[in-house]
């Protein structure tokens, strides 16, 4: 197959760049620390212990929330919204537009989620109990909190956005997702500009941690900084985390007119439905989506340099992925693999967003980050191209490929490339 790279004929008009992004992560609150972390192999996984399950690790973003909103602001909303307005911001700040000239009437937020509002609902009623289950000890904002598009809507009431707000509910694809519904809006001209991605506040619900614990998937080691080991033969389950990473989308015509720094073009995407389980992949339907993003592409599977991979350090979940990216890049003699959660555990509904963040920076400095704390490769997790436990230098950075894949069989494939 000849690489015709589709998106390079469009007229700028429908050509999609990001020029901002906003971040906080168990590795740090901007892409020059989560990317230090990464190339200097630290982990920002450490002990957390939450009612009803006790002792576990976890992924914990510490970022200054007070910034952006005020404290009366922050106890009313969720840690959602916070994490969200937190990155909202930074994203528009660091993406260099004349913000207070900007029509936010013409701003769209799309904001992928995992879940939302187990959190809120869980603090209600153990709160409740204590007073006998009298509901009028319920909190007057309960019903804001939990609403589905509760992130997207505070980000929209701190930054005076009057443009469209939803959460997109995309397990943990969401990430991904996110940016895909941003492309799609300003293509079809339903926005100017757009504050994508996705974020997670999971570490704050204990029903997660006991699910996981429950279906023996949640992750454990001596080491909190080793307890995620994505295709290691003695992995043991995924480490749950919290974060968010939102991007500043706007048209490559309008991103010319006002000389914005391009971080990156989004040349492609993919979301595609396994309809085969509830919570097993099936790696079929996961070869589909990349091989979709790809082809509407118009790319040959060896022309990406870097693969980020989705895998969360499960059993099956790894295995499965593999098996799927074997048959898409058999014979690929210039592709790598690499995986964030590794670092940073998984970040859920922020997944997507955060692990391209972490890659973005090889589209300039021609390193790829590795996978860490991988000591014995699983045969069935073995990649050609596997990037292990210390940075490579590559001959060519110019297309990067995003897996995240979710719960109900949802998998999501993002392609971008160097400006």
């Amino acid at each position: 197959m000849i690489a015709i790279d589709k998106a390079a004929g469009l007229p700028d008009e429908q050509r999609i760049v990001m020029t901002g992004v906003g971040l906080t992560s168990p590795n740090g609150n901007d892409i020059e620390s989560l990317r230090e972390g990464l190339l200097n192999c630290r982990s920002g996984v450490q002990p957390y212990e939450i009612r009803y399950v006790g002792e576990t690790l976890a992924g914990i973003c510490d970022f200054p929330a007070t910034q952006y909103q005020s404290r009366k602001d922050a106890r009313r909303g969720t840690r959602a919204g916070a994490v969200g307005i937190w990155a909202a911001n930074e994203a528009v700040q660091r993406s260099g537009i004349d913000w207070e000239n900007v029509d936010r009437s013409r701003v769209g937020i799309y904001i992928g989620v995992t879940e939302h509002g187990n959190v809120e609902t869980e603090n209600e009623i153990y709160a409740i109990k204590g007073f006998d289950y009298d509901t009028q000890f319920w909190s007057h904002h309960h019903n804001p909190r939990t609403v589905a598009n509760n992130p997207a809507g505070e980000i929209a009431l701190n930054m005076g956005i009057t443009g469209p707000h939803y959460t997109i509910g995309a397990a943990c694809a969401a990430g991904n997702v996110g940016i895909i519904q941003g492309v799609q809006m300003l293509r079809l001209g339903e926005c100017d500009l757009a504050i994508a991605g996705g974020v997670s506040e999971s570490i704050r619900t204990f029903g997660i941690f006991a699910s996981f614990k429950s279906q023996g998937a949640l992750a454990f080691h001596e080491d909190p900084q080793k307890a995620c080991r994505p295709f290691d033969r003695d992995r043991n389950g995924i480490v749950v985390s919290e974060g968010a990473c939102l991007y500043v989308l706007e048209r490559l015509s309008d991103a010319k007119k006002r000389g914005a720094q391009i971080l990156a073009e989004i040349v492609s995407y993919a979301v595609n439905t396994d309809a085969t389980d509830f919570v097993l992949p099936n790696p079929e339907r996961q070869a589909q989506c990349v091989e979709m993003a790809l082809q509407r592409a118009g790319l040959p599977a060896d022309e990406i340099d870097i693969v980020s991979t989705h895998a969360t350090g499960t059993a099956s979940g790894d295995a499965q992925e593999c098996q799927a990216l074997r048959k898409v890049f058999e014979g690929s003699e210039r592709t790598h693999f690499n995986n964030t959660k590794s670092f940073i555990g998984h970040t859920m509904g922020a997944a997507g967003a955060l692990e391209l963040a972490g890659n973005l920076p090889s589209l300039d400095d021609k390193v790829c980050h590795p996978t860490i704390n991988l000591d014995n490769v699983d045969p069935e997790c073995e990649l050609k191209g596997l990037v292990m436990n210390q940075p490579r230098e590559l001959n060519r950075v110019r297309y990067l490929l995003n897996n995240s894949f979710g719960m109900l069989g949802i998998n999501s494939v993002l392609i971008v490339r160097k400006a």
